[in-house]
Protein backbone atom coordinates (compact mmCIF):
# COMPACT_ATOMS: atom_id res chain seq x y z
CA UNK A 1 0.00 0.00 0.00
CA UNK A 2 1.17 3.24 -0.61
CA UNK A 3 2.11 6.29 1.37
CA UNK A 4 -1.47 8.45 0.28
CA UNK A 5 -3.53 5.26 -0.52
CA UNK A 6 -2.74 4.54 3.50
CA UNK A 7 -3.41 8.12 4.76
CA UNK A 8 -6.62 8.56 2.92
CA UNK A 9 -7.55 5.85 4.64
CA UNK A 10 -6.77 7.09 8.16
CA UNK A 11 -8.67 10.01 7.13
CA UNK A 12 -11.57 8.16 6.23
CA UNK A 13 -11.27 6.43 9.17
CA UNK A 14 -11.20 10.05 10.95
CA UNK A 15 -7.36 9.22 12.59
CA UNK A 16 -6.26 12.69 11.23
CA UNK A 17 -3.84 13.14 14.03
CA UNK A 18 -2.61 9.64 14.01
CA UNK A 19 -1.88 10.61 10.44
CA UNK A 20 -0.10 13.73 10.95
CA UNK A 21 1.97 12.09 13.54
CA UNK A 22 3.01 9.08 10.97
CA UNK A 23 4.30 11.83 8.91
CA UNK A 24 6.47 13.29 11.61
CA UNK A 25 7.96 10.05 11.99
CA UNK A 26 8.43 9.34 8.52
CA UNK A 27 9.90 12.65 7.83
CA UNK A 28 12.13 12.72 11.18
CA UNK A 29 15.08 10.37 11.22
CA UNK A 30 14.86 10.72 15.37
CA UNK A 31 12.51 8.06 15.19
CA UNK A 32 13.85 5.73 12.90
CA UNK A 33 15.94 3.19 15.47
CA UNK A 34 13.03 3.49 17.78
CA UNK A 35 10.80 -0.21 18.21
CA UNK A 36 7.79 -0.86 16.05
CA UNK A 37 5.77 -1.06 19.29
CA UNK A 38 7.20 2.70 20.70
CA UNK A 39 6.40 4.12 17.34
CA UNK A 40 2.55 2.64 16.85
CA UNK A 41 2.55 3.62 20.92
CA UNK A 42 3.21 7.07 19.93
CA UNK A 43 0.95 7.56 17.18
CA UNK A 44 -2.23 5.89 19.49
CA UNK A 45 -1.43 8.36 22.12
CA UNK A 46 -0.92 11.46 19.94
CA UNK A 47 -4.84 10.58 18.24
CA UNK A 48 -5.95 9.81 22.22
CA UNK A 49 -4.85 12.66 23.19
CA UNK A 50 -6.16 15.18 20.65
CA UNK A 51 -9.64 13.38 20.80
CA UNK A 52 -9.77 14.36 24.49
CA UNK A 53 -9.11 17.55 24.02
CA UNK A 54 -11.19 17.95 20.97
CA UNK A 55 -14.52 16.19 23.89
CA UNK A 56 -12.73 18.98 26.68
CA UNK A 57 -13.49 22.14 23.73
CA UNK A 58 -17.18 20.52 22.75
CA UNK A 59 -18.17 19.88 26.44
CA UNK A 60 -17.15 23.96 27.27
CA UNK A 61 -18.70 25.20 24.06
CA UNK A 62 -21.99 22.85 24.17
CA UNK A 63 -22.52 24.05 27.92
CA UNK A 64 -23.24 27.62 27.45
CA UNK A 65 -20.91 29.04 30.04
CA UNK A 66 -21.68 32.92 30.84
CA UNK A 67 -18.12 33.55 30.89
CA UNK A 68 -14.65 32.19 30.96
CA UNK A 69 -13.73 31.24 34.27
CA UNK A 70 -10.94 29.16 35.77
CA UNK A 71 -10.35 27.81 39.11
CA UNK A 72 -6.77 29.24 39.08
CA UNK A 73 -8.23 32.82 38.62
CA UNK A 74 -10.65 32.23 41.79
CA UNK A 75 -9.81 35.00 44.35
CA UNK A 76 -9.24 33.25 47.89
CA UNK A 77 -9.17 36.87 49.66
CA UNK A 78 -9.65 36.75 53.08
CA UNK A 79 -13.27 37.36 54.21
CA UNK A 80 -14.73 35.75 50.97
CA UNK A 81 -15.44 32.65 52.89
CA UNK A 82 -13.95 30.17 50.29
CA UNK A 83 -11.07 27.70 51.44
CA UNK A 84 -8.70 26.89 48.49
CA UNK A 85 -8.50 23.32 49.51
CA UNK A 86 -12.46 22.89 49.48
CA UNK A 87 -12.71 24.55 46.24
CA UNK A 88 -9.69 22.90 44.48
CA UNK A 89 -11.60 19.55 45.81
CA UNK A 90 -14.59 20.16 43.86
CA UNK A 91 -12.62 20.67 40.86
CA UNK A 92 -11.62 17.27 40.76
CA UNK A 93 -15.25 16.57 40.49
CA UNK A 94 -15.37 13.74 42.64
CA UNK A 95 -18.72 15.27 43.34
CA UNK A 96 -20.16 14.60 40.19
CA UNK A 97 -19.10 11.40 39.93
CA UNK A 98 -20.97 10.65 43.38
CA UNK A 99 -24.09 12.23 41.44
CA UNK A 100 -24.58 14.69 44.52
CA UNK A 101 -25.44 18.41 44.43
CA UNK A 102 -23.94 21.61 45.52
CA UNK A 103 -25.12 24.74 46.34
CA UNK A 104 -23.31 28.44 45.77
CA UNK A 105 -24.74 30.74 47.89
CA UNK A 106 -24.28 34.30 48.95
CA UNK A 107 -25.04 38.31 48.05
CA UNK A 108 -25.74 39.92 44.69
CA UNK A 109 -22.23 40.60 43.41
CA UNK A 110 -20.05 37.75 46.01
CA UNK A 111 -18.82 35.77 43.09
CA UNK A 112 -21.40 32.99 42.36
CA UNK A 113 -21.92 32.48 38.61
CA UNK A 114 -17.97 32.81 38.60
CA UNK A 115 -17.17 30.02 40.66
CA UNK A 116 -19.69 27.89 39.40
CA UNK A 117 -18.94 28.28 35.77
CA UNK A 118 -14.93 27.98 36.98
CA UNK A 119 -16.47 24.46 38.60
CA UNK A 120 -18.08 23.64 35.33
CA UNK A 121 -15.32 24.21 33.42
CA UNK A 122 -13.59 21.78 35.11
CA UNK A 123 -15.87 19.48 35.20
CA UNK A 124 -15.98 20.34 31.50
CA UNK A 125 -12.54 18.98 31.60
CA UNK A 126 -12.75 15.84 33.62
CA UNK A 127 -14.87 14.64 30.60
CA UNK A 128 -18.31 15.33 31.88
CA UNK A 129 -21.35 16.98 30.60
CA UNK A 130 -22.36 19.83 31.17
CA UNK A 131 -25.34 22.22 30.71
CA UNK A 132 -25.49 25.85 32.46
CA UNK A 133 -28.93 27.68 32.74
CA UNK A 134 -30.11 30.52 34.12
CA UNK A 135 -33.45 29.63 35.93
CA UNK A 136 -35.67 31.85 34.11
CA UNK A 137 -34.35 30.93 31.04
CA UNK A 138 -34.66 27.41 31.71
CA UNK A 139 -38.26 28.06 32.84
CA UNK A 140 -38.89 29.50 29.28
CA UNK A 141 -37.39 26.41 27.65
CA UNK A 142 -39.41 23.85 29.40
CA UNK A 143 -42.40 26.14 28.26
CA UNK A 144 -41.23 26.50 25.06
CA UNK A 145 -40.67 22.88 24.65
CA UNK A 146 -44.20 21.93 25.85
CA UNK A 147 -45.91 24.38 23.20
CA UNK A 148 -43.49 22.86 20.76
CA UNK A 149 -44.25 19.00 22.12
CA UNK A 150 -41.22 18.28 22.36
CA UNK A 151 -41.32 18.48 26.90
CA UNK A 152 -40.04 15.07 26.27
CA UNK A 153 -36.61 15.48 24.72
CA UNK A 154 -35.66 18.72 26.74
CA UNK A 155 -36.53 15.97 29.65
CA UNK A 156 -34.03 13.27 28.32
CA UNK A 157 -31.11 15.80 27.05
CA UNK A 158 -31.42 17.57 30.53
CA UNK A 159 -31.70 14.03 32.62
CA UNK A 160 -28.36 12.69 30.33
CA UNK A 161 -25.86 15.93 31.52
CA UNK A 162 -24.03 14.96 34.03
CA UNK A 163 -23.61 18.41 35.80
CA UNK A 164 -26.66 20.98 35.17
CA UNK A 165 -25.84 24.43 36.46
CA UNK A 166 -29.23 26.49 37.69
CA UNK A 167 -28.18 30.17 38.34
CA UNK A 168 -30.09 33.02 39.90
CA UNK A 169 -32.08 30.27 41.61
CA UNK A 170 -35.33 30.92 43.46
CA UNK A 171 -34.86 35.32 42.82
CA UNK A 172 -37.67 35.34 40.90
CA UNK A 173 -41.05 34.37 41.70
CA UNK A 174 -41.87 31.00 40.41
CA UNK A 175 -45.58 29.75 39.26
CA UNK A 176 -47.09 26.34 40.02
CA UNK A 177 -46.21 24.96 36.34
CA UNK A 178 -42.47 26.42 36.68
CA UNK A 179 -42.27 24.56 40.21
CA UNK A 180 -44.05 20.88 38.77
CA UNK A 181 -41.39 21.50 35.88
CA UNK A 182 -38.21 21.98 38.51
CA UNK A 183 -39.75 19.00 39.97
CA UNK A 184 -39.30 16.97 36.60
CA UNK A 185 -35.93 17.84 35.98
CA UNK A 186 -34.99 17.35 39.40
CA UNK A 187 -36.68 14.08 39.62
CA UNK A 188 -34.79 12.69 36.38
CA UNK A 189 -31.81 13.81 38.39
CA UNK A 190 -32.13 12.52 41.68
CA UNK A 191 -29.61 9.78 42.39
CA UNK A 192 -27.83 9.72 38.49
CA UNK A 193 -26.64 13.13 38.09
CA UNK A 194 -24.88 16.49 39.86
CA UNK A 195 -26.67 19.26 40.38
CA UNK A 196 -24.96 22.49 41.02
CA UNK A 197 -27.02 25.61 42.00
CA UNK A 198 -26.17 29.04 42.99
CA UNK A 199 -28.51 31.34 44.81
CA UNK A 200 -28.40 35.43 46.77
CA UNK A 201 -31.49 33.56 48.79
CA UNK A 202 -30.77 32.08 51.73
CA UNK A 203 -31.74 28.26 51.68
CA UNK A 204 -34.26 28.77 54.66
CA UNK A 205 -36.30 30.79 52.51
CA UNK A 206 -36.41 28.60 49.44
CA UNK A 207 -39.59 27.02 50.74
CA UNK A 208 -41.67 30.06 51.33
CA UNK A 209 -40.82 30.79 47.53
CA UNK A 210 -42.53 27.83 45.91
CA UNK A 211 -46.33 28.36 45.96
CA UNK A 212 -47.41 25.02 46.74
CA UNK A 213 -45.23 23.30 50.02
CA UNK A 214 -46.68 19.24 48.82
CA UNK A 215 -43.91 20.50 45.47
CA UNK A 216 -41.62 22.76 48.19
CA UNK A 217 -40.89 19.49 50.33
CA UNK A 218 -40.18 17.54 47.06
CA UNK A 219 -38.26 19.69 45.21
CA UNK A 220 -35.42 20.65 48.37
CA UNK A 221 -35.73 16.71 49.62
CA UNK A 222 -33.78 16.45 45.88
CA UNK A 223 -31.32 18.73 46.08
CA UNK A 224 -30.78 20.39 50.01
CA UNK A 225 -30.10 17.68 53.03
CA UNK A 226 -26.91 15.89 51.18
CA UNK A 227 -25.30 18.52 49.00
CA UNK A 228 -21.96 20.24 49.76
CA UNK A 229 -22.31 23.51 49.96
CA UNK A 230 -20.04 26.94 49.69
CA UNK A 231 -21.31 30.22 51.41
CA UNK A 232 -19.47 33.32 49.84
CA UNK A 233 -19.19 36.52 52.15
CA UNK A 234 -17.77 39.79 51.42
CA UNK A 235 -18.32 42.90 49.66
CA UNK A 236 -19.95 42.45 46.12
CA UNK A 237 -16.71 41.39 43.67
CA UNK A 238 -18.12 44.14 41.05
CA UNK A 239 -17.73 46.39 43.29
CA UNK A 240 -14.44 45.84 44.33
CA UNK A 241 -13.21 45.77 40.83
CA UNK A 242 -15.06 48.96 39.90
CA UNK A 243 -13.16 50.66 42.73
CA UNK A 244 -10.00 49.43 41.68
CA UNK A 245 -10.31 50.57 37.76
CA UNK A 246 -11.35 53.91 39.66
CA UNK A 247 -7.94 54.10 41.06
CA UNK A 248 -5.92 52.81 37.78
CA UNK A 249 -7.54 55.84 35.68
Amino acid sequence: MTHQALEEQLVALRLSTFRNALREQRENPKYNDLPFEDRLSMLVEAEYIQRRENRIKRNIRVAKFPMQAALEDVDFAPGRGLERRHILELGQSEWIARRQNLLILGPTGSGKTYIASALGVAAARNQYTVRYHRVARLFHALTLARQEGTLLNLLRSLAKTKLLIIDDWMRDTITIQNAQDLLEVLDDRFGHAATLISSQVPVADWHLRIPDPTLADAILDRIVHTAHRIQLEGESQRKLRAKRSMSNT
